[in-house]
């Protein structure tokens, strides 16, 4: 369930990558590997704080294709 801190809706780690629909592992890998910008905000806790906006940046970039080279047909 999302928090409001002085009228702005934060989601917790959990939350977010829920909704995003990836794991932890995965976050943490994307942001060791700089793929995708750490939130803007954190709890007294330094618990990561994620707004609507950034669960939604994440969640494109989570949904992203690559589009691989065409490949060769190959004669069997």
């Amino acid at each position: 369930m999302p928090i409001e801190i002085e009228g702005k809706r934060f989601y917790r780690t959990n939350e977010a990558l829920k909704l995003i629909g990836i794991s932890k592992a995965t976050w943490f890998r994307w942001l060791k590997e700089k793929k995708v910008e750490d939130v803007a905000h954190k709890d007294v806790r330094g618990w990561r704080l994620f707004t609507d906006e950034e669960v939604e940046r994440i969640r494109k970039y989570a949904n992203t294709i690559n589009i691989l080279p065409i490949q060769e047909t190959l004669n069997f």
